[in-house]
């Protein structure tokens, strides 16, 4: 019966028939069900839950993908998939449940244990879609080979400012302006004002730009690409991102574990940030840094240009971020307050990084965690 407290911490993994037996509900509903099952497990005291698909005729599924699990954790719920082929879990739920279990004893939150777990039991070696919403993920067609490397990648906060960085030579640009907890008439004509600067700048050098946040007033005033966050994504609901989709804006995405890089990647990005790759004191983030190693499986990963961001202050981050495979390296403080004085130099270390010997070409084995494991669920951009 679903009585409060009855699963108190404990980490389920069940078919939809057996959540229903634990819930006292009749064994009648199909794996669309997963999504209520698995809440009021969780209502009932789980720490986790994960409804697999272990029943189904996998290779039938054309359009969801084949094998599939919804999670249900405190970071993070959706259906993880594959994406492409429709594959079996190998092994079923006895093998997704021990290599989950090997996960979370190297630190991992439940939500990228399971990510772990589904690559080593139905797709290894290639990272799976997760679901933004209830839908399943649709397989993701094979990116449209981006015409430019994204490269030196500078964060601005005014008009101002951007052209003084256009001047010193980099392609890749990108708004940031906060909207304050309440803003008034006028900052709102002040921002419309600023993108509409940095939109007719950017076009003029011959740069790519993106407006962080504000992707409305962006595709209102034109512009050609925008960078959210996965919680102002995830706040857009399914229409939403539709509509934003629908813009035919370039998008990126930030990303901060691996079940963030899972659900990235499900809308098919222009390319995906991983941060922070060294401490950052731009903002309070409860991540764990990167490193050099995450980021060398982020691309190696992601199956879409990687970003690098976070903590990058001159040259010798901007040749290791490059040296990994980053296709660009966001860089903000680090440009100083001439940036013409110290562009250069960071453009020979992007080159000198992207010159070095590739390492590590081996088969990947795991990342680090990228958060404490008894971890709340952030607020993040």
């Amino acid at each position: 019966m679903n009585i409060p407290g009855a699963w108190k911490g404990a980490i389920l993994s069940c078919s939809p028939a057996e959540a229903q037996q634990r819930l006292g509900e009749p064994v009648t509903l199909g794996l669309s069900a997963a999504p209520r099952l698995a809440r009021r497990l969780r209502e009932a005291g789980a720490a986790a839950v994960f409804i697999l698909d272990l029943d189904r005729e996998r290779a039938s599924d054309a359009v969801h993908g084949g094998a599939r699990i919804w999670i249900d954790t405190v970071h993070a719920c959706g259906w993880l998939s594959p994406a492409s082929a429709a594959l079996a879990l190998v092994g079923g739920r006895e093998a997704f449940d021990r290599h989950r279990a090997a996960a979370t004893a190297q630190g991992f939150v439940a939500a990228d244990a399971a990510v772990l777990a589904f690559m080593a039991c139905a797709t290894p070696g290639t990272l799976p879609l997760l679901s933004w919403g209830e839908q399943p993920p649709g397989a993701v067609a094979p990116p449209v080979q981006p015409q430019r490397r994204l490269d030196l990648y500078a964060i601005v906060d005014s008009a101002a400012r951007l052209g003084r960085v256009l001047e010193a030579g980099p392609k890749t640009v990108q708004l940031r302006i906060k909207t304050p907890s309440h803003p008034d008439p006028e900052r709102s004509e002040r921002l419309r004002s600023e993108i509409g600067q940095c939109i007719e700048a950017s076009a003029a050098a011959g740069a790519e730009l993106f407006i962080n946040d504000h992707w409305q007033l962006a595709a209102d005033l034109g512009a050609p690409g925008v960078h959210l966050g996965q919680e102002d994504l995830l706040a857009l609901g399914d229409v939403g991102r539709a509509a934003l989709r629908g813009t035919g804006m370039a998008l990126g995405i930030s990303s901060h574990s691996l079940w963030e890089l899972c659900r990235a990647r499900a809308l098919a990005p222009r390319y995906i940030a991983c941060g922070p790759v060294w401490p950052t004191l731009t903002k309070e983030m409860p991540w764990i840094p990167q490193g050099l190693d995450n980021l060398r499986w982020w691309c190696r990963m992601a199956q879409a240009p990687v970003v690098a961001i976070g903590g990058v202050l001159g040259p010798d981050q901007v040749r290791a971020a490059a040296a990994c495979g980053a296709d660009g390296v966001c860089i903000v403080r680090g440009l100083g307050e001439q940036p013409r004085a110290v562009v250069p130099a960071l453009q020979q270390a992007l080159e000198a990084g992207r010159a070095a010997p590739v390492s590590d070409t081996g088969p990947p084995g795991w990342p680090h965690p990228s958060l404490p494991p008894q971890a709340p669920a952030p607020a993040f951009e």
